[in-house]
Parts: structure tokens; C-alpha cells; sequence
């Protein structure tokens, strides 16, 4: 079977149930963890990662139903680890967890939890600093690649509004778990309009209000094509977006080599291997805005990496990569040997590559950079005045 789009991909499904069983009937939670219960195995079977909190499992007081979704991934990611293609990466899931968590982890749980916690396949990520809740959702969709979302309320909407504004898919169910008007629930009627629903996604295979539509089951669907039509759907999301800075003018003596650069090291690695979609804006592509300016930008402003390349330095590359810098997007600064870059670039941590080595020799060096990179803080880490 081909590699699925969602190899590698850090899946987040986030959300909760109604403590009201007038707003959340038994049948429809039930019918929702039966969803979640498939769903993690099919996307297991895909090399898909995760992303979940570990905390305690408030069940709410009228039947004692779980209200969020947690531990019912865990568990079954315990369970489908065999499911896992070869070489899928570490770690299958980061936790998010905080300083209560590990007394708050629930009795049944505890021993999935202790056999998972040491091992290569979870990452923890602490924000006990943290005593905001909203923080610890920004270290959630930080991680996270694609927001899965169910029911919830204004936490929900805040995890959607962090992944929109990093360019990150936002895939709402219509389960009735909670009220209409909030949640996941509200995104969807969002994505039902064709004027509002490509701000949650985008699919080249079809609009966005189409994709929601197909997703809006009614009860007569069972929970296999549900799952089916879901995965269907997170397997044709656009893939992560690399912004391109580098020399456009085909005049420039340097022009060639750059091109043979990127076509022979660049895109291949980038592309065919990490499974970006690499996003250059030279006004020859359709553009989405009236501006090119804007088109830049808001491209810029949501992609998940940054390639410059700053081979025949120009001032609209300098200013590009400020706005990732200051932004904080993960860049990879590139340049041709012999480039006499500024001083304060000049001691960033850049890949130099030589136009004569052969391509096999660029591109081992350019993956060689790019994974010692990828823990490198940005310039300036945010600092709170109150944690």
C-alpha cells in the first residue's frame, strides 16, 4: 500500500460532552467514543502521530460518562501499536500534561500510562509552569498538525483559532454532544457555508463546504463509514506548507544554480520525503489575493517552516525572513558557498551548499542541517510577566 498522506502527522483530537443529557443524550456520546474507538487504530495503520493531554477523567455526574476523549485515545493507541507501518516515526504521541497530572491519572489507567510513559513512542511535554489553561492549549496545538474536533465549548474554539492561525487544518464533527451553538458544532456550521468553510481547510480534490457535507451524517450511517469518510477526508487535506524564499530573477548570475539547487536537493527532501508542499509566490502561480505584498505575507504567516535561501541577497528576502524569525516559524537559512552574508546572519546557524558537489552529497548535507535544527529556539523565547 502507498504511503498515506498522514505519515508523520500529528493528529489532535480535542473536545468534550456536555454535562446536560438534554444537550448530550447517552446514545450520541456513546456513538461519538464508538467513533474515537475506531478511529485512532485506522489512523495508527497510517504512520499517523498524536497529540494528548494527560490528565485526570471527570465523568459527568447524571450517568458518569466520560467527558473528554483522552484516555480513550490512549488506550487505544496501546492497543494498536502493532498496527504500525514500517518506519512510521517516534514518538507516536506527545502528552501534554502539567503539575497535578501523574496523581491525577485515573486508577484504571495507571498501568497503560506507567508502560507507555518510558518508553520511545511518548514524548511528554511539561507546562507545570503554566497555570493557565489557555497556555497549556498552546503547547496542545503547537505539537499538533491536524485539530480532529468534537463537541467542547470555548476550549475548543480556542484550540481552533491557535491551529487557524498557524495554517493548520481544523476538521469539525457534527456529533451532538454538545449545544449546537458552541464547539465543534458552531465550526461546522462554519464549514457548511462555501463562503466561510475554507478558513478550516483545504483539500485540492474538492471545496471545503463539499467535504463538510459529505461529513454531515446523518444517524442512519454506521460508525465504519463514518470513520471511512473521515479518514477519506484528513487523507486529502493540503499537506504542511514550506514557504520559499529565495533568488526568482532568472537574469541573476546566480539564477541557474540556485534553480538546479532546489529542483535537485530542495524539493525532493522536502516534498517527496518530509511530505510538505512547498509554497513559492513569483506571481506565476494563481494568487488568492489582490495583492502580491498580501499574498506573500499570508502565505508566509501560516506556513509551518520557512526556506530562505539567500544566494544573490535582496532586500525582499531580508524582509521575509524577519517576519519568520519574529514569528517564530522554524527556518532553514540557506545560502551558496562564497555568500557574504550581513553580520547578524552571518551568525546564524545557516547550510552552505557547494553547486559542485553532487546531488546525492547536497542532499544527505541539507537533511543532515535540517534535523540538527529542529529543536533550535527561536531568537527570542516568550517570556510571561505571570506564569
Amino acid at each position: 500500500m502507498a504511503r498515506s498522506s498522514l505519515f508523520g502527522r500529528r493528529i489532535h483530537i480535542a473536545g468534550s460532552i456536555s454535562s446536560d443529557p438534554t444537550e448530550a443524550p447517552a446514545v450520541e456520546v456513546e456513538r461519538a467514543r464508538e467513533f474515537v474507538a475506531a478511529m485512532v487504530p485506522r489512523l495508527v495503520e497510517r504512520g499517523a502521530t498524536f497529540v494528548v493531554p494527560v490528565d485526570d477523567e471527570k465523568p459527568r455526574p447524571v450517568d458518569q460518562l466520560p467527558i473528554c476523549f483522552d484516555w480513550l485515545v490512549w488506550q487505544r493507541l496501546h492497543e494498536s501499536v502493532a498496527l504500525r507501518p514500517s518506519g512510521a516515526p517516534n514518538p507516536l504521541a506527545v502528552a501534554v500534561q502539567h503539575h497535578k497530572t501523574e496523581a491525577q491519572v485515573p486508577a484504571e489507567y495507571v498501568t497503560l500510562w506507567d508502560g507507555l510513559r518510558g518508553t520511545d513512542l511518548v514524548q511528554i511535554e511539561n507546562v507545570s509552569h503554566w497555570n493557565m489553561a489557555s497556555k497549556r492549549l498552546e503547547a496542545q496545538a503547537g505539537w499538533g498538525d491536524i485539530l480532529l474536533a468534537l463537541g467542547g465549548s470555548e476550549g475548543t474554539l480556542f484550540l481552533a483559532n491557535l491551529y487557524h492561525d498557524a495554517g493548520k487544518p481544523v476538521v469539525p464533527l457534527n456529533n451532538a454532544i454538545s449545544p449546537a451553538a458552541s464547539g465543534a458544532r458552531r465550526l461546522f456550521a462554519l464549514g457548511l457555508s462555501r463562503t466561510d468553510s475554507g478558513r478550516l481547510f483545504r483539500s485540492p480534490r474538492a471545496a471545503t463546504d463539499a467535504w463538510v457535507n459529505r461529513i454531515n451524517f446523518p444517524e442512519r450511517i454506521a460508525t465504519n463509514q463514518r470513520v471511512e469518510a473521515v479518514i477519506n477526508l484528513l487523507e486529502a487535506l493540503e499537506p504542511r506548507q514550506a514557504f520559499v524564499v529565495r533568488l526568482l530573477n532568472a537574469k541573476h548570475p546566480s539564477y541557474g544554480r540556485v534553480e538546479a539547487f532546489f529542483a535537485n536537493v530542495v524539493q525532493p527532501i522536502v516534498e517527496d520525503t518530509l511530505g510538505y508542499k512547498m509554497a513559492v509566490v513569483d506571481g506565476r502561480q494563481p494568487l488568492e489575493y489582490p495583492r502580491m505584498d498580501q499574498e506573500i505575507f499570508a502565505k508566509l504567516h501560516r506556513s509551518s517552516v520557512v526556506l530562505c535561501d539567500l544566494t544573490g541577497q535582496r532586500p525582499n528576502c531580508f524582509l521575509e525572513l524577519g517576519y519568520a524569525l519574529g514569528r517564530g516559524l522554524p527556518t532553514m537559512v540557506m545560502a551558496m558557498e562564497g555568500e557574504q552574508l550581513p553580520f547578524d546572519l552571518g551568525t546564524f546557524a545557516g547550510f552552505f551548499w557547494n553547486p559542485d558537489d553532487p546531488a546525492e552529497a547536497q542532499r544527505r548535507k541539507f537533511m543532515d542541517h535540517w534535523n540538527a535544527i529542529q529543536t533550535r529556539p527561536p531568537l527570542v523565547p516568550s517570556a510571561p510577566l505571570i506564569p
